[in-house]
C-alpha cells in the first residue's frame, strides 16, 4: 500500500488519536505509524482537546463517546477555537443520525467500531488527500485573483514556456508569424498576445477566418472592392488589409485559401500594396501580419494546394502551439480558472474539484484541446450538485478513456464480469467514434458536407453522429 508522501498528499502527517480505549489508541498508533504517519494519542478527553487545539495536526481521530465529555461537544469546541485540522468521528454507534450530526459540526467522516487497519487507513488518506486538494483549489482561485498567465494565455508546463519566450521577442518586431496547431489549442489567443506586445498595440487587431468565405468573397474582404465591381457591390468597401493599416491583421486557416488568391496575398505582403477588386489602383498599407493554420502547410506544398513561395513569406517566424495533452500539469490549473469563470458567470455554488476527478480529467487525452477543457467545465459548473466535481460527474467519455478509471472495482461473478466487458467495449468504440469524426471534420476545416464525402457517408447520418457526441463544425 502506498504512504501518504507517496500520494505527495502531505509529508508526514501529524495525527492525534482521543480515545479512551487504550487498545483503540494502540492500534491506531501501530497502523497509521506503518503508513508515515506521525501518530500521537491521548486517553483523557480534557487533554486531547488541548492538545487538538494547540497541537497543529493535520487530522484528528476524535471517539464520540467518552467519559466526562461527548465527541459531538469536543467537537463543537475545536470547530469553534478555529482549528483547521480535518476530524474524523470513532464511533461504536454508527447510525446514520450520528453520522450526520458529526457531519453538521464539521467532520470531515467517520468511523464506526470495529474497524479494520485497512478501513482505518483508506478513510484517513482520503479525508487528507481532499484536504490537500481543497487547499489547492483555494490557492489556485487566491493565485487567479492577481495573475492570469502570460497575457491572458495560461501554462506552466515546459512547452508553454517555450511558446511565451517566442512570442516576446518576436513581438515587438514586424516579423511575420505562422501559429501552428491543432483546432482549439488558442491559435488566436497567442495572436492578440503578440499584438498587445507590439508597438502597434493601440492600433487596430482585425482577425480573417480564411475558411468561412468563398475565393471571391475573402478576396473583397481582405483587399476591398469598388462599387459596381461585381454583382451586389452597391458601395465601396475598405477591406481588412486597408481597416488594419498601422495595426495587426491575422488571418486564421490559411490552408484554405484557394491557390488565386494565394497568389494576390503573396504580392501584398512582398509589395506592402494592395488593390481593391475592381480598382486599377493600388494603395500601400503598412500592417503587422500573423497567419495560423491547424494543417500541414509543407504537405499542402508537396500536394500542389499551397504555394511554396507564399509558405516561405509567412513562415518567417513559426510558433507551434502543442496540444493539451502533451502540456503536463497545465490541466488542473486551467481547469480551475475556467470553473472560477463560470461560477461568477452562472452563479452556481461549485467550489473546485475531487481529487479523483481530477486525476481522470488528467489522464484523457482532450482530442478538442482547450477549448473542449472549456467546455466542459462550464457544463459541469452548470450541472454539478455537490460542493465539488465527482468522478460520477464528468462526461462519460473522460472517465472511459483508461480502464483503470472506468473499472472502479472487478465483479464478483462471471454476469457482472460479461456485462462490464460490454460496457468497456461500448466505451472504447464511443471514445474511437468520437475520435473519428473529429479527425474528419478537422480535416474539411470544420465543412460537414465535405467531412461526410470524404469519409464515404451521407450528411444527415453524419451530422446525427455528431450530435450524439455533442459536436459542432467549431470544435474540429
Amino acid at each position: 500500500m502506498s504512504t501518504p508522501a507517496q500520494d505527495d498528499v502531505l509529508a508526514n502527517p501529524r495525527v492525534l488519536v482521543i480515545d479512551d480505549e487504550a487498545v483503540v489508541c494502540a492500534g491506531c498508533r501501530r497502523i497509521l505509524s506503518e503508513e508515515g504517519y506521525e501518530v500521537h494519542c491521548q486517553q483523557d478527553p480534557r487533554v486531547g482537546l488541548q492538545d487538538a487545539v494547540l497541537g497543529a495536526y493535520d487530522l484528528i481521530l476524535l471517539d464520540i463517546v467518552m467519559p466526562e465529555m461527548d465527541g459531538l461537544e469536543m467537537l463543537k469546541e475545536i470547530k469553534s477555537a478555529g482549528v483547521t485540522s480535518e476530524v474524523v468521528i470513532i464511533t461504536g454507534y454508527a447510525t446514520v443520525e450520528t453520522a450526520v450530526e458529526a457531519m453538521k459540526q464539521g467532520a470531515a467522516d467517520y468511523l464506526g467500531k470495529p474497524f479494520t487497519p485497512d478501513e482505518l487507513v483508506v478513510v484517513v488518506q482520503k479525508v487528507l488527500e481532499c484536504a490537500a486538494m481543497f487547499r489547492e483549489n483555494l490557492a489556485l482561485r487566491r493565485e487567479l485573483r492577481l495573475h492570469q498567465g502570460f497575457e491572458g494565455i495560461i501554462g506552466e508546463s515546459r512547452c508553454m514556456q517555450k511558446v511565451f519566450t517566442v512570442v516576446k521577442r518576436v513581438a515587438p518586431t514586424n516579423g511575420t508569424v505562422l501559429v501552428t496547431g491543432e483546432s482549439g489549442t488558442g491559435k488566436e489567443m497567442v495572436a492578440r498576445a503578440i499584438h498587445r506586445l507590439s508597438p502597434r498595440r493601440d492600433r487596430h487587431f482585425l482577425a480573417c477566418d480564411c475558411s468561412s468565405l468563398a475565393p471571391s468573397l475573402l478576396e473583397s474582404e481582405l483587399f476591398g472592392h469598388v462599387k459596381g465591381s461585381f454583382s451586389g457591390a452597391i458601395a465601396t468597401k475598405k477591406g481588412l488589409f486597408e481597416a488594419a493599416d498601422r495595426g495587426t491583421l491575422f488571418l486564421d486557416e490559411v490552408a484554405n485559401i484557394s491557390l488565386e488568391t494565394q497568389g494576390k496575398l503573396l504580392r501584398a505582403i512582398e509589395t506592402r500594396n494592395i488593390k481593391k477588386v475592381g480598382d486599377t489602383n493600388e494603395r500601400e498599407v503598412d500592417i503587422r501580419l500573423i497567419a495560423a493554420t491547424n494543417r500541414d502547410l509543407g504537405k499542402r506544398v508537396s500536394e500542389g494546394k499551397f504555394r511554396e513561395d507564399l509558405w516561405y513569406r509567412l513562415n518567417v517566424v513559426p510558433v507551434y502551439l502543442p496540444q493539451l495533452k502533451e502540456r503536463t500539469g497545465d490541466v488542473p490549473k486551467l481547469a480551475m480558472i475556467f470553473l472560477e469563470r463560470f461560477r461568477h458567470k452562472n452563479d452556481v455554488t461549485v467550489q473546485g474539484f475531487t481529487p479523483e476527478a481530477m486525476r481522470i480529467m488528467e489522464s484523457y487525452r482532450w482530442p478538442g484541446n482547450v477549448r473542449e477543457l472549456k467546455n466542459v467545465v462550464e457544463r459541469l459548473a452548470i450541472l454539478c450538485d455537490a460542493e465539488r466535481v465527482e468522478p460520477r460527474h464528468l462526461p462519460p467519455e473522460l472517465g472511459q478513456t483508461r480502464l483503470d478509471h472506468t473499472v472502479v472495482a472487478l465483479p464478483r461473478s462471471w454476469e457482472e464480469f460479461k456485462e462490464l466487458k460490454q460496457q468497456v467495449r461500448d466505451a472504447a468504440v464511443r471514445d474511437l467514434e468520437r475520435r473519428f469524426l473529429v479527425d474528419a471534420l478537422q480535416r474539411s476545416g470544420g465543412n460537414v458536407t465535405q467531412a461526410a464525402d470524404d469519409i464515404g457517408m451521407q450528411r444527415t447520418n453524419f451530422h446525427a453522429l455528431m450530435r450524439k457526441h455533442g459536436l459542432t463544425a467549431e470544435d474540429a
